[in-house]
Parts: C-alpha cells; sequence; structure tokens
C-alpha cells in the first residue's frame, strides 16, 4: 500500500467532492430557480424532461459511453497483452453509424409513443408484455457488471491514494448512491462537462509529458516488446468479434439508450453520431497509456492500477490527485447514468402503478448498485475489462426484438422470447464453463479460433428466432398507429 501523500489526497478530494455536491444540488437548484419546471417530477428525474440540446447531450451520451472502462480497463489490457487491447478502437468507429441510421428511429417512436425504455419499444411493437418483462430484467441484470467496473475505477484510484482495507470500496460506493438518489439524470449531464475537461487535461498532459519523461514516443515503443505491438497469431479473430460485438451492445444499455431519449431531437442525435469521434482519438491516446506504463518502469500483478501508479510515478503530487480525482469522476458519472436507466426499466416495465415513481426509482437504483457491489466482491473476472464484455453477453440478446423489430419483416413475440431464452442460457453456460472469459474456442473448418461469446450467443439467438418464425408466424393484425411509426420512421 501506498503512503498517503497530502497534497494528492486533498486536491482528490477537492475536485471529487466537489463533483458530488454540485450534481446533487442541481435537481434543488432547477426547482427553486425555474417555475416552469417540476424538478420533482419523474420524467424530471430519469429523463431531464427530454430537453436536452446537441451540447449537453454530446458530454452526456460522450460521459456515459467513455467510463472507467476508458481510463482503467482499456490501458490495464494493452499493458498486459499488448496490440489486442486497441479492440476497442474500432469497436467505437463501428458504433457511430449504427448511432446515426438507428438511433433516430428509436427515438422518434419513443417521443411519439411516451416511452422512456427499450422494453416500451418492444412492448409497443410485438404487443407482449411477458417480452417486455425480460427485456427489461436483462438490462437490469446486464448493467450491474458495468457499474461494477465503475465501481473499481473509483476504488482503484482511492487504493492508489493510500486508503486501506475495504475503505476504498465503501467511499466508491456511498459517494455514487448519494450523487445519484439526489441529482437525477440533470447531475451526470451538468457534471458530465466537468468530467470531461478534466480527463481531457489529463491526457492531454499525459500523452505530452511522459514520453519526454520516457526519452520520447522512439524509445518509447522501444521499451515495449514488439510482440505487443502487433496481434499475435490467434488474436485477429477474438480482435474483430469482441469489437463487433461491443459496438452492437453498446446502445442497447439502459444508460446509453437513456441519453439518446433525453435528446431534444432526432437531428440532435445525428449531430452528435457525426461528432462523437472526437471521443475515439482521445480513447486512443488513452490506450497507449499501457504502453506509457511499460516504458516508465511500472511493474505490477493488479493492472488495474496500472494508470494510477504511471500519474503518480510521473507527475508532481497535486497534478496526480487531480488525474485520479479525474478518473474517478470519469466513473461516476456514467455510473449513475446507467443505475438511472436500470431504475427507468422497474418503474415503466417491472412495477408500471407505483404512487411514487421518484422515490420506486431511487430505491431501485440504490439496489442495482448493491448488486454491482456483488459482482465486484464475487465475480473473479481476470481484467476489469470483463466486466464490461459479460454485461455485453446479456445485452445483446436483446438485440432481435429492439433492432431486428424496426424491420419491416414481422416477427411473432413467441419467437422472440424463444430466441431471447436460448441464447440467453447459452452465452451464459458458456460464459461459466470458461471462467467468465468473454471468448470462446470454436472450430468450424477455415473458421476456427476464439470468438466472442456475445456474438455467439446473438447468433444463436437469430438463428432460432429465424427457426420459430416459421412454425409461430406473426399474427396479421390492423396497423396501429404506434406500430406504423415503428415501420415508417422519419
Amino acid at each position: 500500500m501506498n503512503a498517503i501523500n497530502p497534497w494528492a489526497l486533498g486536491v482528490f478530494i477537492l475536485f471529487f467532492a466537489a463533483t458530488i455536491v454540485i450534481g446533487s444540488s442541481i435537481q434543488w437548484i432547477r426547482g427553486l430557480f425555474s417555475k416552469k419546471t417540476n424538478a420533482s417530477s419523474h420524467e424530471e428525474w430519469s429523463l431531464g424532461g427530454r430537453g436536452f440540446g446537441p451540447w449537453v447531450t454530446w458530454f452526456l451520451v460522450g460521459g456515459d459511453f467513455y467510463t472507467a472502462y476508458t481510463v482503467i480497463a482499456v490501458p490495464a489490457l494493452v499493458y498486459a497483452v499488448g496490440a489486442y487491447g486497441f479492440f476497442a478502437l474500432p469497436y467505437t468507429i463501428v458504433v457511430y453509424p449504427f448511432i446515426f441510421l438507428v438511433m433516430p428511429k428509436l427515438w422518434k417512436i419513443a417521443r411519439e409513443g411516451g416511452h422512456s425504455t427499450a422494453a416500451d419499444i418492444v412492448r409497443a411493437r410485438f404487443d407482449s408484455r411477458a417480452l417486455e418483462i425480460v427485456v427489461a430484467l436483462t438490462g437490469l441484470v446486464a448493467v450491474m457488471p458495468y457499474i461494477a467496473l465503475q465501481l473499481i475505477g473509483i476504488r482503484t484510484v482511492i487504493q492508489a491514494l493510500g486508503l486501506p482495507g475495504d475503505l476504498p470500496l465503501v467511499i466508491a460506493f456511498l459517494s455514487l448512491a448519494a450523487y445519484t438518489w439526489l441529482g437525477g439524470l440533470h447531475a451526470p449531464a451538468l457534471t458530465a462537462f466537468i468530467k470531461d475537461i478534466m480527463i481531457y487535461i489529463a491526457v492531454l498532459v499525459a500523452v505530452t509529458v511522459i514520453p519526454l519523461h520516457t526519452g520520447g514516443y522512439g524509445a518509447l515503443f522501444a521499451s515495449v516488446e514488439h510482440a505487443q505491438t502487433i496481434l499475435k497469431p490467434g488474436q485477429g479473430l477474438p480482435y474483430a468479434t469482441l469489437a463487433l460485438s461491443s459496438a452492437l451492445a453498446a446502445f442497447l444499455y439502459p444508460h446509453t439508450l437513456t441519453g439518446i431519449l433525453a435528446s431534444r431531437s432526432a437531428d440532435t442525435i445525428r449531430q452528435n453520431a457525426v461528432f462523437l469521434p472526437v471521443y475515439t482519438i482521445v480513447l486512443g491516446l488513452i490506450a497507449m497509456l499501457g504502453f506509457m506504463a511499460h516504458a516508465a518502469g511500472i511493474v505490477t500483478t493488479n493492472n488495474s492500477m496500472v494508470v494510477p501508479m504511471l500519474f503518480q510515478k510521473v507527475f508532481p503530487a497535486w497534478f496526480a490527485g487531480f488525474c485520479l480525482a479525474a478518473i474517478a469522476v470519469g466513473a461516476l458519472v456514467p455510473a449513475a447514468v446507467m443505475a438511472i436507466g436500470a431504475a427507468n426499466l422497474v418503474t415503466s416495465n417491472l412495477l408500471p402503478t407505483q404512487k411514487d415513481p421518484v422515490r420506486t426509482s431511487r430505491l431501485t437504483s440504490l439496489l442495482v448498485k448493491l448488486g454491482a457491489l456483488v459482482c465486484v466482491l464475487f465475480l473473479n473476472a481476470q481484467f476489469a475489462i470483463d466486466f464490461q464484455l459479460l454485461g455485453g453477453v446479456f445485452i445483446l440478446q436483446t438485440f432481435p426484438a429492439l433492432i431486428l423489430g424496426l424491420l419491416k419483416i414481422r416477427f411473432s413475440a413467441v419467437a422472440m422470447l424463444s430466441g431471447w431464452l436460448i441464447g440467453t442460457v447459452f452465452g451464459v453456460s458458456v460464459c461459466w464453463m470458461d471462467g467468465l472469459k468473454p471468448i470462446h474456442p470454436v472450430n468450424f473448418g477455415l473458421f476456427s479460433g476464439n470468438v466472442s461469446t456475445g456474438l455467439l450467443a446473438l447468433g444463436v439467438n437469430i438463428l432460432i428466432v429465424l427457426v420459430v418464425s416459421v412454425f409461430y408466424p406473426a399474427k396479421k393484425t390492423a396497423t396501429t398507429p404506434q406500430q406504423d411509426s415503428v415501420e415508417n420512421p422519419a
């Protein structure tokens, strides 16, 4: 354990606590000064009143898309396995055309139908309460490992500051709980500005100063084994399939979809799809921190500690504290959106008749965080990034119902339920047999190697949907206005 440096700890507390206070008080401030806004209403707490414009949406969607996954997990994977960890770059490139083409359609359907979750949209399309429930439950389960990754991010930087035992995890949990309970979606929407500015400062300084400290980029790459800078034999297939499965899963999660549905218009979403790739440039620089750690002589068996140890070794204590605060805030903001997105599933789909939906949402978000805490304590994932990839195995099983449901080709609810059930059981079983690894070896002649488990399970899901649709085709019914808006979105 590191000795506590008062300068580093003081700067960290200043920025981290300020973010929590600002986010927690934003609802009260809005209610005090805005007569037009009911700051205590459920739609204000969960979707920000559906009024976020391009600027706020850009920070909010980017904020809950680039998380502790980006700043802790990706460099840790690059540090441990080299170029293979860069699969996150093509993943974020592939996902933006998907956002541009599909998400405005989902936004229009949600706005016209008053929907706030993926399960709402699925219910309207298939007229199936059972399918609505399984999509909602899948979202709840899938988001817990993702929140667990954020808790690991906060815990890691607090441990790096020298706080002992389980105290860092307790602090991470309580700070996230208070921040979300009081602030609602307006909290991460506002503090996403703070988070991104802090991350940009930390990353830009790091990618400039650290190479100078270690002799330049030439010396940096010379210090890394050549084998780590290129994909090893057999890594191409898992690299490609992990990138594709992550891209398909990214905007199925409750938190990313919440950011989309909170937008003011479909054009806002399209504009963000054009400009969000700026984050990918930053992601590439952040991933390079894994190589920089090698150049700086960082040696550790706890890969999650790589970036905090690097910052503490190279920077003065006060700036290291600032960088660690940026990482913690970078985990806090998206984790709040994740918990809110999960809470929306409960109040809208699982317990829709609540008299006080805001209170129910707050309690649900707290329970989801407890579930994430259980994931941290009892799931023995090899890398922090595996928590995000394991969540993807679950959430990908909602892809057919939500995304294929946009097609004019009609599938029955029975087919979608069958695909979801068998795909989920297959994916979970394979993950469990593989020791919670997100890839699985396959051998189909020329097509052999390790493949993303989530993509395999999705393939099984879609195959079952097609087969069952032959025996249980969708009923031909009169097209409702809602169905028409799904088939012919503007």
